[in-house]
């Protein structure tokens, strides 16, 4: 798959994972259904969500540090200012071989285009907030978030 195929997969992506409606007790059940994910695949992340500035869910399973909270904030400020997953980012930068510093100006230390965050869409309100995965190797992040919006979107579908 080249590049820009994959930035469209993506970009379908964001505009099929809305939600009708979203709450502190939708970010619970997705967070907990990351964690018994992760747990079920041996898998250690830190999982952060967000409706605009605040944390309404944090949890780093056994094996995760600081760093990978460092990751979520910094992976959370890509869907903050781009309104895109940080995956997008992360195939975008990549296609024009340039950095975030390169493109957009910004400090790395602070914005991180690398796959795992993805946004919270309210349709009719837009943009909310993220979901944020740090811990797995390649766009493992990425999957693992957008299987588990798949899966909870499906279910408050059907009820």
């Amino acid at each position: 798959m080249t590049d820009d195929q994959l930035l469209e997969e993506l970009l379908q992506e964001e505009k099929e994972l809305q939600f009708d409606s979203f709450s502190n007790e939708t970010a619970l059940c997705i967070g907990m259904a990351i964690i018994d994910r992760a747990k079920a695949e041996s898998k250690s992340i830190t999982i952060d969500i967000r409706i605009g500035e605040q944390q309404v869910f944090h949890y780093a399973c056994p094996g995760t540090s600081a760093d990978n909270d460092a990751w979520t904030a910094r992976k959370a400020c890509i869907v903050d200012r781009f309104g895109r997953s940080s995956y997008y980012l992360e195939v975008e930068l990549r296609a024009a071989g340039k950095t975030i510093a390169d493109r957009y100006f910004l400090d790395p230390s602070r914005y991180a285009p690398y796959n795992g965050a993805f946004p919270i869409r309210v349709r009719g309100a837009g943009l909310i907030g993220s979901v944020v995965v740090s811990g797995l190797p390649g766009n493992q992040d990425h999957k693992l978030v957008t299987a588990v919006l798949r899966q909870v979107i499906d279910v408050s579908a059907v009820h």
